[in-house]
């Protein structure tokens, strides 16, 4: 009985410490995650692709015409970021209408997001190049244990360049629907349409 009893309880310490380590582990990763409303948007500038055609994409000018709806995705192409691709083509119409444009940014090469910019994103929206991933490090919205891949994160921000929402789910489902919302409370608020 006493030795079932210690390995029950040693059993029981090795479980609590595995769960205290990957609380300690998981903590500084969640803790600086994103940037939150009111952070200001830092500026970019980089190759992405409309429909196939490669242009450079510049923040401050897609601001001027209205809010930008700014999504990171880990990769072109696989399934999860195929499927969100698929959503934002569907609703491009719909973020118009908020008097929002959509871009995508992930560490893909500007040839791959050629292809995905005509084939999963149907020509709908830009997609734009972060090779170097300065643009996901800038936006705090690094893969968790792989810092140069994008996690899946979405932004919209306001004309004045600030942050007026933050999402981030591995799940590609809700990206869209909250953004839109995000788009049409803001504009309720500010009347810019």
């Amino acid at each position: 009985m006493k030795s079932k009893l210690f390995r029950f309880t040693a059993g029981c310490a090795v479980s609590v410490a595995a769960v205290i380590g990957c609380a300690v582990v998981a903590w500084p990763l969640a803790a600086g995650a994103t940037l939150k409303p009111g952070d200001a948007a830092p500026d970019f500038t980089a190759q992405a692709s409309l429909g196939g055609n490669v242009y450079d994409y510049k923040l401050a000018d897609a601001l001027k015409k209205g809010p930008v709806v700014l999504y990171f995705y880990p990769a072109a192409f696989t399934k999860g970021c195929t499927i969100e691709a698929h959503e934002f083509a569907e609703a491009v119409d719909q973020y118009k209408a908020e008097g929002a444009t959509v871009i995508g940014v992930s560490h893909d090469n500007i040839d791959t997001l050629k292809q995905f910019s005509v084939s999963e994103c149907r020509s709908k929206f830009p997609v734009a190049a972060d090779a170097d991933s300065k643009i996901i490090r800038s936006y705090d919205a690094s893969m968790p244990m792989k810092s140069t891949m994008a996690n899946r994160v979405s932004y919209v921000i306001a004309p004045d360049g600030r942050v007026i929402y933050e999402y981030t789910s591995l799940s590609p489902d809700q990206h869209v629907a909250n953004t839109l919302q995000a788009l049409r409370d803001w504009n309720a608020k500010h009347k810019t349409q």
